[in-house]
């Protein structure tokens, strides 16, 4: 099973996959937690390039940069856990290069879900969680010197919430999760929705 956590910047994805995870852990529940841009190699000096915030480049490259890398990910990473039964979890998949690079960057949604289905020969989550939070909020939360995206200006990252909302209310079986409350609501929350979908992976009251 694959599941993909999206959300705009200061969301709170990794904070909610390291406890999501530590759950899993005092369960015995076996499960791989991996991110994009990375999660290989390769995957992970794109991610260098790409964050960069020394290393301007067109929204195209961008583009081509994070297509590569998950082209990586899903052959050396997701399909061979996959066909291995396992549970992986993903901070960030193709939800976010639809909100970033096909919305926001206005790159073109259609064209991106067709280039992002030649990367990932098809391969789609089984499902995908959103962490839906103000982008005025997201980055007040940030912390330490910020990365290329997350120092585009305040409109881009409203633009993203709003490319992440309306992705969610079209795409079939995305759960929305408000991360603006406390830590332990919102991870309880996170809990019972997984629960309620896949209960023999997430048992329910656990």
């Amino acid at each position: 099973m694959f599941i993909a956590f999206e959300g705009g910047e200061g969301a709170g994805k990794s904070t909610h996959l390291r406890r999501l995870t530590e759950r899993l852990d005092d369960l015995g529940i076996a499960h791989l937690l991996v991110r994009e841009p990375g999660g290989t190699p390769a995957g992970e000096r794109i991610r260098e390039i790409v964050l960069d915030p020394r290393t301007p480049i067109f929204a195209e490259t961008e583009l081509l940069l994070y297509l590569a890398s998950r082209a990586e990910f899903v052959n050396r990473v997701v399909r061979p856990a996959l066909e291995r039964g396992e549970l992986v979890l993903a901070d960030r998949f193709e939800m976010s290069t639809y909100a970033y690079q096909g919305l926001a960057r206005g790159l073109g949604l259609e064209r991106v879900k067709d280039l992002n289905a030649f990367a990932t020969g098809g391969l789609k989550p089984d499902g995908t969680v959103l962490l839906a939070l103000d982008p005025d909020v997201g980055r007040g939360r940030q912390r330490g010197q910020a990365d290329r995206l997350e120092q585009e200006h305040a409109d881009f990252h409203r633009s993203v919430a709003e490319a992440y909302t309306a992705l969610a209310e079209s795409e079939p079986g995305v759960i929305t999760i408000r991360s603006d409350g406390p830590l332990d609501e919102v991870q309880e929350q996170l809990w019972s929705e997984l629960a309620a979908r896949w209960p023999d992976r997430f048992p329910p009251g656990a």
